[in-house]
């Protein structure tokens, strides 16, 4: 038996008393829009790359929290970033798990999409085995594994400026696959790389160790947004999507992490004898991502000319 089961009677009678249809609350009269004219609940969908960004979603899911409030959530897998990026362009996801990074980019090249809230996933640099130096200043002359132009060298640039290094100081290598980066971590092909969980956990088991965390600098990167139209034509389902989020946090935050190691293990990919050794972000309630980090996003993308001078993040974000 699922070991989430035992669980599913005890949050749906503690959910019974919440205002399951959002519509009385706003006094607007409007009719619930996670519904169509037929009063079936709609399906909204959020695509994600398996990582800790989405376990809160998943544990609501999984504990029949969104069953309670009335919302189908399907959570579609992707495991490349361009899959998923393309799901939303297409409008086969209404939504999806995100950087800041990845965000702005879109956005800047004319894809209607708003951040609506941001998330508590975290990146390490992790540095190979027997690598000597204990911090972000032992790298310099050393190689680092990196995806050009994404939240990876986001994250390492960020790191290495922390220390008072730059990319110059440093040879980035080329590897857009995140298991590939880390067999080459194994293997001493590269000296240290920018990994989120699983890997973390994975390399931790290995003998390797955590030279710097997104973490410990206080800094958030990653976010969820949806599609315009999504914002527009759902905005209560999305509403009971964050509704449900925070449920799922209260779920994590009052359980033994054995309580949620099946999610762990079969939908983020934490090997079964690793799962109860995984340290969980702090994960908070919905808040709007703070304007530091989408000025520091944003000001690295300029820098970069990956986005033209002319873009402005002042639409990116939306109030649900």
């Amino acid at each position: 038996m699922h070991r989430l089961t035992a669980h599913i009677k005890a949050v749906a009678l503690l959910l019974v008393g919440l205002p399951i249809l959002f519509a009385g609350c706003g006094g607007s009269g409007k009719e619930d829009s996670s519904k169509d004219e037929t009063g079936t609940v709609q399906t909204l969908k959020i695509g994600a790359m398996p990582s800790m960004d989405i376990l809160p979603f998943l544990v609501a899911q999984k504990v029949g929290v969104y069953d309670s409030l009335g919302l189908n959530l399907e959570v579609v897998k992707f495991y490349s970033a361009n899959d998923r990026d393309a799901a939303l362009q297409s409008g086969n996801v209404d939504g999806t798990v995100i950087d800041y990074t990845g965000a702005m980019m879109q956005q800047a090249a004319g894809i209607p999409l708003r951040l609506v809230m941001k998330l508590d996933g975290y990146f390490h640099m992790i540095a190979r085995p027997n690598f000597e130096g204990e911090d972000i200043a032992a790298l310099k002359g050393t190689k680092i594994g990196v995806s050009s132009n994404t939240v990876v060298e986001y994250a390492t640039d960020m790191m290495l400026r922390r220390a008072g290094l730059s990319d110059k100081d440093v040879t980035k290598v080329e590897v857009n696959k995140i298991p590939l980066r880390m067999e080459m971590l194994r293997g001493g092909k590269i000296d240290a790389s920018v990994l989120p969980d699983p890997f973390i956990t994975i390399t931790a088991a290995d003998g390797m160790h955590t030279l710097a965390s997104t973490r410990e600098m206080g800094i958030r990167v990653t976010g969820l947004i949806l599609s315009t139209q999504a914002v527009d034509e759902k905005k209560e389902a999305a509403r009971l999507l964050l509704q449900g989020y925070d449920l799922g946090v209260d779920y994590i935050l009052s359980h033994p992490v054995s309580d949620i190691r099946e999610i762990l293990e079969k939908d983020l990919g934490f090997p079964p004898e690793l799962s109860g050794q995984v340290a969980l972000p702090k994960y908070t309630h919905k808040e709007k991502p703070a304007q530091a980090d989408l000025d520091a996003t944003l000001d690295w993308l300029l820098s970069k000319g990956l986005v033209p001078e002319s873009y402005k993040a002042d639409s990116l974000l939306a109030d649900l």
